[in-house]
């Protein structure tokens, strides 16, 4: 006689878990980290230590004390939303705001709901856009750009505008008149904003790795770049006076961030191919609205927040098959 064994899902087993995937998501975020610190110096580094520790040790006390369940923070999971919330915010933001934002991020982006793979919205824009409501001075205070080997490792900040704020108070020709060698800066992240946002080459190595090694599909981000282009290009065709060429809304911002690193949460975004895309449309249609005609010059985090809750209905209005199934032939 024949023994089997019934157990419950998953029947198919994988190498991969938690641990290596969070582990494979915080090396494609170093390039962009090495490049902030090039930049912005001790600011940098002391505000990613911060985040990083606050948001383990956040989840570890919840775990701990609260709930009273198996400790996670070994998962990485905790460590990763730390990096993505402090590369959300200025470099020179106050250290117990930083710690608010990441008790916020943990607290009640994510472990309300039972912890990573139950949150609905990504904790670290909860706790950014918690920071950028509270605290919006200090949240909108952008230090500039500057290699520490002209200002030093431990010299202060010097504020300015970022260049979408620009854009938002002067228009589409100042930024126009900054020339190709002001975009070129842009792009290799000598500006000011989050110092997580500034480099758009180091993000989109980070980017490629993560594709390559497929921890996240390609449909989501470039679905939200295309969006962003195709509009805004619209726009700066309509009136270029007034809005800007849609390259610049590319490398601007937290984009390509928001793009590759957060759009692309498997927990809080869809599963299928069909709801990818929909969903990144939908980022990147919202992104270009508050863009052009918000009250606030970026919209990425808005955007995306508002996107993962239309995810549970884009899962159901785009069912994966089932397995073993066969559709109905269509006569």
């Amino acid at each position: 006689m024949n023994n089997y064994t019934i157990s419950g899902s998953p029947h198919v087993h994988s190498t991969e878990n938690t641990q290596k995937i969070m582990c494979r998501v915080f090396l494609a975020l170093v390039p962009a980290l090495l490049v902030a610190i090039y930049y912005f110096g001790w600011y940098a580094l002391r505000l990613t230590i911060v985040t990083v520790a606050a948001c383990m040790l956040t989840e570890w006390i919840i775990q701990k004390f609260l709930i009273k369940g198996p400790l996670t923070i070994n998962d990485g999971s905790a460590a990763v939303t730390g990096l993505l919330l402090a590369f959300n915010v200025p470099a020179n933001l106050p250290i117990w705001m930083a710690i608010v934002g990441s008790v916020v991020a943990i607290g009640i982006g994510k472990m309300p709901y039972g912890g990573l793979g139950k949150n609905p919205f990504n904790p670290a824009l909860v706790g950014r856009v918690f920071m950028l409501v509270s605290f919006p001075t200090a949240m909108t205070t952008w230090p500039q750009a500057n290699p520490i080997f002209e200002k030093g490792f431990f010299a202060d900040a010097i504020t300015g505008p970022t260049p979408l704020g620009i854009l938002k108070e002067s228009g589409a020709g100042t930024l126009a008149e900054m020339g190709d060698m002001q975009f070129l800066d842009m792009v290799l992240g000598n500006r000011g904003g989050a110092f997580g946002e500034v480099c758009a080459i180091a993000l989109l190595i980070g980017a490629i790795y993560l594709l390559i090694r497929k921890v996240i599909d390609w449909q989501t981000p470039l679905t939200i770049l295309l969006t962003v282009f195709v509009f805004t290009g619209i726009c700066h065709l309509i009136d270029h006076e007034t809005f800007i060429a849609p390259w610049y809304h590319l490398v601007y911002g937290g984009l390509i961030l928001g793009a590759f690193f957060m759009a692309t949460d498997m927990v809080t975004t869809p599963m299928t191919v069909k709801g990818k895309i929909l969903f990144g449309f939908g980022v990147g249609l919202i992104t270009v609205v508050i863009r052009l005609w918000g009250a606030y010059p970026e919209g990425v985090s808005f955007a995306i927040l508002i996107m993962n809750a239309f995810t549970p209905l884009i899962n159901k209005a785009f069912k994966p098959q089932v397995f073993g199934v066969v559709k109905p032939s269509k006569k």
